[in-house]
C-alpha cells in the first residue's frame, strides 16, 4: 500500500469533512496538529464560501481537504470548479454518482477519496478509480449507509483491495486508532471527536447539548424536517431528542407544522427539536478542548503501537 502524499501525516489521522462544524478553522487546527483537516461543503454553500473557508485552512501553507456531496453537484456544479481551482491536498465525493468528478479531479493531479458503507459501494469506488477508500461504518455520525458496523466492513474491504483504506464510525481515541491500524487501515477518518473542539464552528448552545448528549438514532427525519434532498439510502446519524423518536419511522408523515416547528426550533437552537448529528460516540464529549488535544490523544496509538 503506497500511501499519497498529502496523507503522510504525522498522525494518520484525518478530521472528517462535517458540513456545518468543520469549516477552515477546524480544517487548519487538525492540520497544524499533525493530522490532515478538512472543510465540509453541503449543498447551499457556494464558490465564494468554498474560498473563503480554504483560505482559512490553508493558511501559511497548511495542508488541508475538501469534502464535496456528489448528489448536490448537478444543481451546485461552482463547487467543484472552485475546488479545482484551489487544489487541495485531498478531495472526497460521496453519497451519489461520482464518476465525473472523480475523473476530474484526478485529471488535474488532486488525490481522491470516497467513503464506502457496503461492499457494492466499495466495487462501485474501485470501478471510479478513486485513490482513497474510507470505509464508513454505520457508528459514524452525519450521513452514509446504517448497513454494517466500521470493523466488520473494514475487514472485508481491506481483502478485496490494495488502495489505502481509511476507517470511520465509532473512532473516538488513540485506542480506536490503534484498533484500525492493527487491522490494517492506513488511518482513521474522524468526525464526533472533533465537535467539541473550539475551532468547531458549532454554537456555545450545540456545543452544551452535545457534552449532555448520551445516545444516537439514525433515520431521515431531519432530511425531511429540513426538505434536504439526500438520497433515502443515506440516512443521518444524530443525537436522538423527542422531536426524532416522535417521527422516526413515519418520517412520510412529517406535515407542513411539524416542519415549521422543527424551523422554528433550530432558529432558537432548541436542540429537544432541533438536530445535532454525531455518532454512536457522542458521549465521550464532555467539554471543550482544542483540535491540538484531540490529535495529541490520537497520537498516543502510535507510541502504543512502537512499544
Amino acid at each position: 500500500m503506497q500511501l499519497p502524499l498529502a496523507l503522510r501525516t504525522p498522525v494518520p489521522l484525518v478530521g472528517a469533512p462535517m458540513a456545518g462544524p468543520g469549516g477552515g478553522r477546524l480544517a487548519h487546527a487538525v492540520s497544524r496538529a499533525g493530522g490532515l483537516g478538512m472543510v465540509g461543503v453541503n449543498q447551499s454553500r457556494d464558490a465564494a464560501w468554498i474560498e473563503a473557508e480554504a483560505r482559512i485552512a490553508g493558511a501559511d501553507g497548511t495542508p488541508y481537504g475538501v469534502g464535496l456531496m456528489a448528489w448536490a453537484q448537478p444543481q451546485a456544479p461552482d463547487q467543484l470548479e472552485a475546488v479545482l481551482d484551489l487544489r487541495p491536498a485531498l478531495v472526497s465525493v460521496s453519497f451519489g454518482a461520482y464518476d465525473e468528478p472523480v475523473r476530474r479531479l484526478r485529471e488535474a493531479g488532486i488525490t481522491t477519496a470516497t467513503q464506502v458503507g457496503s461492499l457494492a459501494d466499495l466495487e462501485t469506488a474501485l470501478d471510479s478509480g478513486v485513490d482513497v477508500i474510507v470505509v464508513r461504518g454505520g457508528e459514524g455520525g452525519g450521513h452514509g449507509r446504517n448497513a454494517m458496523a466500521t470493523l466488520p466492513l473494514l475487514q472485508m474491504v481491506l481483502d478485496r483491495t490494495a488502495l489505502p483504506v481509511y476507517a470511520a464510525g465509532g473512532i473516538l481515541n488513540h485506542r480506536g486508532l490503534a484498533a484500525v491500524l492493527a487491522a490494517g487501515a492506513a488511518g482513521a477518518w474522524v468526525g464526533t471527536a472533533f465537535l467539541g473542539c473550539v475551532e468547531a464552528a458549532g454554537s456555545p448552545a450545540a456545543k452544551t447539548a452535545l457534552f449532555r448528549a448520551g445516545e444516537t438514532g439514525y433515520g431521515r427525519v431531519f432530511d425531511v424536517a429540513q426538505d434536504v434532498a439526500w438520497p433515502p439510502e443515506f440516512g443521518g446519524r444524530a443525537v436522538a431528542n423527542d422531536y426524532f423518536d416522535e417521527w422516526v419511522g413515519h418520517e412520510d408523515a412529517l406535515d407542513a407544522p411539524a416542519r415549521d416547528r422543527h424551523r422554528a426550533a433550530v432558529a432558537r437552537e432548541d436542540f429537544s427539536v432541533a438536530h445535532l448529528y454525531a455518532g454512536e460516540g457522542v458521549a465521550a464529549l464532555t467539554h471543550e478542548v482544542s483540535a491540538a488535544d484531540v490529535v495529541a490523544e490520537f497520537a498516543r496509538a502510535l507510541l502504543t503501537r512502537d512499544r
